[in-house]
C-alpha cells in the first residue's frame, strides 16, 4: 500500500473513532429526548426502551402548565441577559483601559484577576449569603445578579484583554488624527474590530449564569423568582419522583442551550482565534 492509500486509510480509521466517541458523547442526551415522549405507562414498564412506541406531549404539558416551568425560563432569562449586559459593557471598558492605558501593569492585573477562580464556589456560599442578606437583597434578581457579576466579569476582563490586545495601536492613532474622541474611537472602531471576542465572551457568560445553581439555589426561596436550573432540581424534592416530568424539564433546560451554541460555534470559534495574543 502506497503513502497515499495509508493516509487514506489513516483518516477514515480516525474518522470512525471520533464517530463513536460522538455517540457515546450523546447517547444520554438522546435517550433522554426520546424519553420524554413515552407514555407513563411505557416509562414505568420499559424505561431502557430507547424509542418511544408512542408519541406524547403529555409530560410537556405538565411541566409548562402545572409546574409552571415558563415563569422559570423567564427569570433564568431576565438573570442571565442581565447578568450578561453589565458583564460586557464594564469589562469591554475595564479591558480597553487596562490595554491603551495600563500596559505595563496589565499582565499582573490580569493574574489577579483570573485568581478570583482559584476558589471554588461552595467556599465563598456562606460570605456571600451573609453579604447579601445584611444589604437586604435576598430572595431578589438584583442579588442574584451582583453575586454572578463577581465571578463573571474578572473571568470576561481577563478575556477581552487578549482580543483589545490585537487591536493595532495606528488604527487608533490615525482616527484620533483625524478628530475622532477616544469615546468614538473606542466605540466605532475598537469594538467592532473585536466584536467575535465580545461575542464569544458574552456567549459563555450567558451559559454560565444560565446554567449556575448553588447560589440561585441559596439566595432564592419562592418559586415565582426560582431560576429554571433550580426548578428542575425542585422536582426531585417531592415523595414520588416522576421520571417523565424530570426527562422533560431536563430537555427544555439542555436542549435549547446546545441548540443555540451550535448555531454560533462558528462566532465562539473565531473570536478565541482572534483573541489569541501575538
Amino acid at each position: 500500500m502506497n503513502n497515499v492509500g495509508q493516509s487514506k486509510l489513516n483518516i477514515a480509521v480516525m474518522y470512525v473513532f471520533l464517530s463513536l466517541l460522538s455517540l457515546i458523547a450523546v447517547f444520554p442526551l438522546i435517550w433522554i429526548i426520546l424519553s420524554s415522549f413515552k407514555t407513563s405507562g411505557e416509562m414505568a414498564n420499559h424505561p431502557l426502551a430507547m424509542l418511544p412506541k408512542q408519541f406524547t406531549f403529555e409530560y410537556y404539558s405538565r411541566v409548562l402548565h402545572n409546574l409552571h416551568f415558563t415563569t422559570n425560563i423567564k427569570n433564568s432569562l431576565i438573570v442571565s441577559l442581565s447578568a450578561t449586559l453589565v458583564t460586557i459593557v464594564v469589562s469591554a471598558l475595564a479591558a480597553y483601559g487596562i490595554v491603551r492605558f495600563f500596559p505595563k501593569a496589565g499582565k499582573k492585573m490580569t493574574k489577579l484577576l483570573i485568581t478570583t477562580y482559584m476558589f471554588p464556589p461552595i467556599l465563598l456560599a456562606v460570605p456571600y449569603s451573609i453579604i447579601i442578606i445584611k444589604i437586604g437583597l435576598v430572595n431578589t434578581w438584583t442579588g442574584l445578579v451582583i453575586t454572578y457579576l463577581s465571578f463573571s466579569i474578572p473571568y470576561a476582563i481577563w478575556m477581552l484583554i487578549g482580543f483589545f490586545q490585537t487591536v493595532p495601536l495606528e488604527i487608533e492613532e490615525a482616527a484620533h488624527v483625524d478628530g475622532a474622541g477616544k469615546i468614538r474611537v473606542f466605540l466605532q472602531i475598537v469594538l467592532p474590530t473585536v466584536s467575535p471576542g465580545v461575542v464569544a465572551t458574552a456567549i459563555y457568560t450567558f451559559i454560565n449564569t444560565w446554567n449556575e445553581f448553588l447560589f440561585a439555589l441559596l439566595l432564592i426561596n419562592t418559586s415565582e423568582k426560582m431560576p429554571i436550573s433550580v426548578a428542575l432540581y425542585s422536582l426531585t424534592g417531592s415523595e414520588i419522583l416522576d421520571w417523565g416530568e424530570m426527562m422533560a424539564a431536563s430537555v427544555i433546560v439542555i436542549v435549547p442551550s446546545i441548540i443555540f451554541f451550535m448555531l454560533i460555534q462558528k462566532k465562539i470559534a473565531g473570536g478565541l482565534s482572534d483573541g489569541s495574543v501575538k
